[in-house]
């Protein structure tokens, strides 16, 4: 069974580098790393920003998997589930999965993932699971105002004037206990059957029209929820396609979600 060792930093450049600072140094699987704030943190392709002091939850683990790297990129949809499983059960508030990881409230995005690996000969000698919650935003840029959400913000609209649940430490822990249960099930599974059926459930546009937007060309059809391989499966007026993460992006046909 996988052991958290929780060191918790006040300020680091991003959670995700200091992990593969520390797995290049021999540290063990189950080394997570938090932080109040970061200063270069980073998304999916590669986007950057900073995150102010004590707003948010900034954590990173660190595994040294032993399954084929094939079946590694499950990993960013159990952790999606992971953290809508500790939303929903802190808050209960109603809490939704955008293909592939993207975990959504109110039709806004409340997380983000990143998983990060280092492989030599077909093996991963290390996979560093990031992940990011907006917990006490009060407010959002015009740029994210209508894409981004808080637990906070979420969390007063549904229950006014109530008391928050939980500090970003405790969040932390929580999360990372979800996620070792559905890791340890994928270990011996080596596919997404173990979460397959809990994540067609809370896939927000499953059965709803979605944009692919693939670098050979954009397309559309409908969502029909993922395989245990973790593609997105999406209905055309001629087939049934398989849809990969990689470098394609799903947006809903009127809007993100």
């Amino acid at each position: 069974m996988v052991q958290i060792k929780h060191e918790y930093l006040k300020s680091i450049d991003s959670t995700n580098n200091e992990i593969k600072r520390r797995a290049l140094k021999g540290a063990e699987e189950g080394q997570v790393i938090s932080a109040g704030m970061q200063t270069a943190g980073r998304g999916r392709s590669g986007h950057q920003w900073e995150t102010p002091a004590d707003i948010s939850i900034a954590t990173s683990l660190l595994l040294r998997p032993t399954m084929p790297v094939e079946h590694l990129h499950s990993l960013t949809l159990v952790a999606a589930v992971a953290v809508r499983r500790a939303i929903e059960d802190l808050y209960d508030i109603e809490t939704w999965i955008k293909w592939p990881n993207d975990v959504i409230v109110q039709g806004k995005k409340i997380c983000g993932i990143l998983t990060e690996m280092s492989a030599a000969n077909g093996q991963a000698e290390y996979v560093v699971v990031g992940i990011g919650v907006n917990v006490h935003q009060t407010s959002f840029s015009e740029e994210l105002a209508d894409k981004a959400i808080s637990v906070d913000m979420a969390w007063q609209e549904q229950s006014p004037g109530a008391q928050d649940k939980g500090n970003c430490e405790a969040w932390t822990q929580r999360i990372w206990q979800e996620f070792v249960l559905l890791y340890e099930a994928l270990c011996m599974t080596q596919d997404l059957s173990i979460v397959m059926e809990e994540y067609n459930r809370f896939l927000i546009n499953r059965n709803a029209m979605v944009r692919v937007l693939d670098p050979q060309g954009e397309w559309e059809g409908i969502a029909r929820g993922i395989n245990e391989r973790g593609e997105l499966l999406v209905e055309t007026k001629e087939d049934l396609r398989q849809v990969d993460s990689g470098e394609v992006s799903v947006r809903g046909v009127y809007g993100y979600v």
